[in-house]
């Protein structure tokens, strides 16, 4: 049995608080990558497949990551009235988010990452055969938006 020390010495990212905008930056990033993919795929005739299965995805996250996105979404805002609107939240949203974790809680910003990228698969599995071209595009901008962060801090200043 570990005490409640050590499972924090195992766990570090446990211990970090974000603020109630970081974690509405991440919310948004997330079910928002989820939202865009599920845009793309509406010329597939299955949004709300698409949709649900990212979101049960995102429900299963753990860590730091998985209880934020646990708690009750309000304060997020990924309404528009075209995909470019939303993608003007969302794709911000997502590097953002890796730059906040990467700096607070730096295990966490693989956990992040990792999340939304099994939200994507999840989503797009869904599908029969192989993604359409509007998804297939859409996931490698979420991911680009994901990657961005890291890329630059490797910048030099």
């Amino acid at each position: 049995m570990h005490s409640i020390k050590q499972f924090f010495k195992e766990f570090p990212s446990m211990s970090v608080t974000l603020s109630e905008k970081d974690k509405v930056t991440l919310r948004t990033a997330a079910y928002g990558a989820v939202a865009l993919l599920s845009a793309a795929g509406a010329a597939g005739g299955s949004p709300h497949r698409i949709a649900t299965d990212g979101s049960i995805a995102l429900a299963s996250a753990t860590g730091l990551v998985g209880h934020v996105l646990a708690e009750k979404s309000t304060g997020m805002d990924l309404s528009g009235r075209s995909v470019a609107e939303i993608a003007d939240r969302v794709l911000p949203a997502l590097t953002e988010s890796m730059r906040l974790l990467q700096e607070q809680a730096p295990a966490e910003a693989g956990n992040f990452r990792r999340t939304v990228v099994v939200a994507l698969d999840s989503a797009v599995r869904t599908r029969r055969g192989e993604p359409g071209p509007a998804v297939a595009d859409m996931t490698d901008k979420i991911i680009a938006a994901l990657d961005a962060a890291a890329a630059a801090s490797e910048v030099p200043a």
